[in-house]
């Protein structure tokens, strides 16, 4: 099929940050409604601006699938009485599926017979069904933020001016609250017509780029990097650029132009961050740098042509410069005094209500940070790691963090080294809030690392403590991140820590406070688990690898996640099903266990004690490799166990009728299972 549908929504100055989403949404609708109205489609293609959001759906068919679905009523004892009359159920069900009495027929279900009918349609037109589709698509997205306007009863992020909808070059009038689709649209806001018509696909995307409006934000993108690169290069540059600010100014314009701006070179003196914070996150502009230090230059973009690109260049200097003015100002001041001479007024900062302030956090950062240190066998960090704990959080009083809170740990990295802080303890001051998003970089230094867990641990701790927890999608303190901080933090360094074991650490740094210990101990390690599951997943390990290896206590995330990844490759051996199949015998019977050793004179059977010997010597080879994380040859070695394993259960019988047997050959069991579980738990493993 060739046929096409456009569908245009025209708004005023959409935020930037919605752009994408938005399209995602109402594309995801789109897709549902099509499917559930039986409207066949090849593919649908997104397009996106400030001022529209365009949908180009390809290959849409004529008219609805025709529909002959067989329909399920009431059974037969309750559809027709003892005359052989309908029931007022059966006429109920019959008049409510649109059928006639001659229809209908019976059909033996199970032991009785219900009733049942067959609904034919045939489709309809599908310009008639877009009427219905395309308003409930774009009504159906949902924003954060949304407004209503003239009177309508529809929430949209910002107002809906205008819609276009064209099918195979027709103009398809569809109602919007009284927003009626033409094929009028509009071009860019200064340089383009104020209104014009389109009459097809084509019409339409040539006459938008002759009127200033790139249409494609993936082709937008692309252009501004290649102008930034360009003017960067101009100036003997290169341009540092960001992803989610470039994604930002991508959905700022419709017809991109950058050009660069110049200011002081004193101010490039500062702190890269302290010149490069202002620039990008208030004013959107891209810095540049040679050979790793920032030029007195930054990159911005127009949304416009070249017109008197010098009054716009002038203009945006004046900006940047007053924000630069007031950091270089913010910087004099702070670094007056020393980063130390700080800690004092982090007693008048609120943390948390019931977990007092912030001084008091650093206070239990360090306890905490102390505690990991010996659990990881580190002291001879301790003394710069207890010093970084002190002035961890100090920089968050300074003017500079207070005007630009991007900067708490940057600024108390920069202000240490000033302060003449050694690197160990500049660097771990900054590393301790990291990671700080998905993504996100991880602490490299020692010092860094126990700070940044002590952290995220203090809080998930504190904020348990008092009873509040992540519901749902409510997690106003971020604690689901700073968990999954903590994770790929353990797991990326390898740690060999416990983890149950710092969280009780951390709670004990809360005796100041009321509450169940091992109670909450025992939530926050189920909070984990959780996180690890998704951590996991995200990995690609399989969902019951991560089943098989969680079934034991959490304690070594590291080895856990080795263990996960050993078995996710483990689990393409060959005759993996028999073997399973075989454990999984061991594992039922191993339930119904009441003693754990075995008393080798009660071993009667040929079969058993062959088993008995064969585990003997495989034991002692599982427990070494265990010892070395040698996991993949460890369930190799485990395996080889099988045959002995299928030799028992094909010639000896495990349910004896002598008790005392009976219970020594569920012992040898249960030893089998217990050593298995020493690795992971293979009977939570799916085969099919």
């Amino acid at each position: 099929m060739n046929n096409y549908l456009l569908f245009e929504v025209g708004v005023e100055e959409l935020p930037s940050r919605f752009v994408s989403s938005t399209l995602e949404q109402i594309k995801n609708n789109l897709t549902k409604l099509f499917n559930e109205n039986r409207i066949v489609f090849d593919d649908i293609e997104t397009y996106g601006t400030p001022r529209r959001l365009a949908f180009v759906v390809k290959g849409i068919s004529d008219k609805q699938s025709n529909l002959e679905e067989e329909v399920k009523g009431p059974s037969k004892k309750i559809a027709v009485d003892a005359d052989g009359n309908f029931t007022k159920p059966a006429l109920g069900f019959i008049k409510s599926k649109g059928l006639k009495e001659e229809d209908v027929y019976f059909k033996q279900v199970g032991k009785d017979e219900y009733i049942f009918g067959t609904i034919k349609q045939e489709g309809i037109e599908t310009s008639e069904v877009l009427k219905t589709i395309l308003p409930e698509a774009v009504k159906a997205v949902t924003f954060p933020k949304a407004m209503r306007w003239g009177g309508k009863n529809i929430r949209f992020a910002r107002p809906i001016r205008w819609m276009v909808t064209l099918l195979n070059d027709k103009v398809l009038e569809v109602n919007l609250e009284g927003i009626v689709s033409s094929n009028v649209t509009k071009g860019h806001r200064f340089l383009g017509e104020k209104e014009f018509t389109v009459n097809s696909l084509e019409d339409y995307y040539e006459k938008l780029e002759k009127n200033y409006v790139i249409l494609d934000q993936n082709k937008r993108k692309e252009l501004i990097k290649n102008q930034c690169i360009e003017v960067a290069n101009s100036l003997g540059g290169e341009v540092e650029f960001d992803d989610d600010l470039l994604e930002e100014v991508t959905h700022l314009v419709e017809y991109p132009t950058a050009f660069y701006g110049e200011f002081d070179s004193a101010y490039a003196n500062l702190p890269k961050e302290v010149v490069t914070t202002p620039m990008k996150e208030h004013q959107r502009y891209f810095p540049v740098l040679k050979d790793g230090k920032l030029l007195p230059n930054f990159i911005a973009v127009r949304n416009g042509n070249d017109y008197k690109i010098d009054v716009v260049k002038a203009g945006n200097e004046k900006v940047l410069v007053a924000r630069l003015e007031d950091a270089l100002f913010f910087y004099k001041e702070d670094t007056k005094k020393n980063l130390e001479s700080y800690i004092e007024k982090l007693k008048t900062v609120v943390f948390q209500a019931k977990l007092g302030t912030v001084y008091d956090k650093t206070l239990r950062i360090e306890k905490l940070s102390s505690d990991i240190l010996e659990s990881l066998n580190l002291n001879d960090i301790k003394e710069d790691t207890i010093r970084a704990a002190k002035l961890c959080k100090a920089d968050l009083v300074t003017s500079m963090v207070f005007e630009f809170t991007e900067l708490q740990g940057i600024m108390g990295r920069e202000y240490a080294k000033v302060g003449g802080e050694n690197e160990v303890v500049s660097e771990a001051i900054f590393e301790h809030y990291l990671p700080r998003f998905a993504g996100d970089i991880l602490p490299k230094t020692k010092a860094g690392i126990a700070l940044s867990i002590s952290d995220k641990l203090d809080s998930i701790a504190g904020f348990f403590a008092i009873g509040i927890q992540p519901t749902g999608s409510q997690d106003p303190y971020a604690l689901r991140r700073q968990a999954l901080g903590v994770l790929s933090i353990l797991m990326d360094k390898k740690l060999d820590v416990n983890l149950k074991d710092l969280v009780n650490h951390a709670l004990n740094n809360y005796d100041n406070l009321e509450f169940n210990k091992e109670e909450v101990c025992t939530q926050i390690m189920e909070f984990f688990k959780e996180r690890i599951k998704n951590l996991f997943r995200d990995l690609g390990i399989r969902y019951d690898v991560i089943e098989a290896v969680l079934s034991s206590e959490i304690n070594d995330i590291s080895d856990m996640h080795t263990r996960a990844v050993e078995l996710n490759k483990w689990l393409s051996t060959e005759g993996l099903v028999e073997m399973l199949t075989a454990f999984n015998r061991v594992s039922t019977l191993a339930q119904k266990a009441t003693l754990s050793s075995v008393k080798e004179d009660l071993l009667k059977e040929e079969a058993e004690i062959k088993l008995y010997n064969g585990f003997k010597e495989i034991k002692v080879k599982v427990e070494d490799l265990l010892k070395d994380k040698k996991y993949s040859e460890a369930l190799d070695a485990f395996a080889s166990l099988r045959p002995l394993v299928d030799n028992m259960f094909d010639n000896v019988m495990v349910m004896d009728k002598d008790e005392v047997i009976k219970e020594n050959r569920l012992a040898l069991l249960k030893q089998i299972y217990d050593t298995m579980l020493n690795i992971c738990d293979l009977s939570k493993i799916v085969y099919k």
